[in-house]
Order: C-alpha cells, then structure tokens, then sequence
C-alpha cells in the first residue's frame, strides 16, 4: 500500500482534526483514504525515518544531493484536509512524471474551507510558525548532526509563503536552532500572497531564510485575481509578491519566473473558478518540470530550458528537459568531494 507522510498542526478533537490550531501530529495517510484522522499518527521519529529511507531509496540521477531530495509542501489559506491530501498527491504525480523522484510530505496548518481571514491577519500566524520550525526545521537540524545528508526543500502556495517566511524569522528566536549550522535547499514560492518588498536584500523579516537556504524562485502570474483582491484588502499599499514578482533589489538568492504569458495561453479551468488564476500550478506539466528542474540544482537558474529570458527577465515556455541529461553523472559527480576526471 502506498502513503502520502504529513505533519500537522490541526487540534486533535477525538478522531478528527479541527480548524484550529494544536500539538504537532505526525500521519501516515493510505493514498486511497480521502482524509486523514487519528488513527493515521504513528511515531515521530518512524515517520522521519520513512521519509529519509523513501527519499534516499529513490535516488533522482539528475539531483545534486548525494542521496535522495524531500519537499514540504506548505499549502495555502482556505484549504480543508481533503483539499490539502488532493493537491500533495497531484504535485507528487505531476512532479514525478516529469522525472522528479524526490519524496513529498505536506506541512497541514489549520485552515477552515470556508472564508476566513489570511494567515497574517490570524493571532495563531505566529504559533503555526513555530510547529514548522520545532517539529521540521528542528528535525532536519538533528538529522543534519547526526550526518544525514537528505536535501530537504520548501515549496509555500499562497500563505504558505507567509508561513515559510515566519517560520525562518521564528528560527532566529529560538537560540539552540540559531547556532546550530543547519541548511535547507531550495525554496519555492507559488503565488506567494506576501509583500513584494519583503523578499528585497534590506529586509529585516526574509534576511534569516536567505541565510539557511541555496536558492529562492518566486513563480509570479500578473492574471493572480486571487492576489488583486489580497492587494485590495490592504489598500494597494503592499503588492503580492506572487503577482508582480520579485522587487528591483531582490535578494541575490532570488530569482522570479513570470508565468503571466504562459497562464493567458493556457484552456481555462471552467470548475476552478476565480482559484483557477491562483491555483493552476497543481498539474501543470510544464511548472511541474520547470520546479523538477529547479529543485534538482543541477542547471544554472539562468539556464532551465523551461524558462525564456527578455532583458534579464525571466518566463515560463513549453519545453523539454535536456535531451542527454541522464548522461551527465550528476549524482556520480554530486556524491564526491571533487569531480573526477
């Protein structure tokens, strides 16, 4: 039987999982149950130890780490359990058809289907960013000490990206996590609903996740309705980074692909609704490998043929990968000190 591996931060109300925020629980969910509950907790550190073994056991040849890769996916506000289950299996499916084989676990935070206040505006934003950082940020430092060289990676939809960011600055408190000399890979960030200047090289709340992390790629769509309303309730003060993109004084770690031409062209999502412009990332293709790709750390961020560059700007397009890529001895190459001739 195949498993989907989440951690949440939902309170446990007897069997089921609420919309309110509590302890962290580690799940192993069977891939045919809709939703999980109490009876999928298992041990901590099992659920660690399935994760690394999963990943490692299923090396990618195109990928950097010397072993295998592992994605937190950290979903978006206005999500049920369901909905969260549903788009960590699609981004498994879409990603490893696209020839990544890394392992994905979902971070779940509490949020309600039904409407509700973004993650910033909620006095639990602060608690929700804690459990990433004590119960997987911790984690990834211990297994970090004890010479585990799994390449673990973040990819934030929506809030999840207010979270991520939280969840860094959150690290800085906590003095035992500050000097410690963990690091992560790479960080993705899907129609990140946070202000474009918090991702600039002055900003006081992004400097400690640039400082843990190898690269940064902000997908932005220009179509984001979802985004224009966010920008709204805030008065137009703080344009959405997932929409615009990145500021002209980015961090040199960030780079921003705008998905904005690529979307227009797209068939529309007649089911979707105004998420479609938000959320079409989940079974996408070409995002698919263009994140593969990015996630591998094998190709220069500049050079991903998935990606067209105007004036040193960055696009999404339809193409391949390499042709001869699995020829290249990037895992050979990535598992010695020094290349071999």
């Amino acid at each position: 039987m195949d498993y989907d591996y989440i951690f949440t931060a939902r309170k446990r109300s007897g069997d089921a999982f609420s919309a309110e925020p509590g302890p962290i629980y580690f799940l192993k969910v069977p891939r045919s149950a809709a939703i999980y509950d109490a009876s999928h907790i298992i041990n901590a550190k099992t659920w660690v130890a399935e994760v690394q073994g999963l990943a490692d056991g299923d090396q990618n040849p195109n990928s950097i780490s010397p072993t295998g890769d592992v994605l937190i996916f950290v979903h978006g506000y206005n999500n049920d359990i369901a909905a969260v289950l549903q788009r960590q299996r699609i981004l498994r499916t879409t990603l490893r058809s696209e020839g990544w084989s890394g392992e994905i676990v979902g971070f779940d935070w509490p949020s309600g289907n039904n409407v509700l206040n973004y993650v910033e505006d909620r006095l639990d934003a602060a608690a929700v960013a804690r459990s990433l950082v004590e119960q997987g940020i911790t984690r990834l430092m211990q297994g970090q000490k004890a010479g585990c060289v799994t390449n673990v990676h973040l990819l934030g939809h929506s809030t999840g990206a207010y979270v991520i960011l939280e969840a860094f600055a959150q690290a800085e408190k906590n003095g035992k996590i500050f000097k410690s000399d963990w690091r992560m890979g790479q960080v993705a960030l899907i129609a990140g609903d946070v202000a474009q200047d918090a991702l600039s090289a002055s900003s006081d709340w992004s400097k400690p996740m640039f400082r843990r992390i190898m690269r940064l790629t902000n997908y932005s769509n220009g179509n984001d309705v979802v985004l224009a309303v966010s920008n709204a309730k805030r008065l137009g003060v703080s344009p959405r980074v997932g929409r615009v993109g990145l500021p002209a004084d980015a961090n040199a770690k960030a780079i921003n692909v705008d998905c904005s031409a690529y979307f227009q062209a797209l068939p529309p999502d007649l089911n979707a609704g105004l998420s479609w412009t938000h959320s079409w990332h989940f079974g996408n293709p070409v995002f698919a490998r263009d994140l593969a790709m990015s996630l591998e750390g094998a190709i220069d961020r500049h050079s991903i043929p998935t990606r067209s560059a105007t004036n040193g700007k960055l696009a999404l397009i339809d193409a391949p990968r390499p042709a001869h890529m699995a020829t290249w001895g990037i895992k050979a190459s990535a598992q010695y000190d020094q290349p071999h001739a």
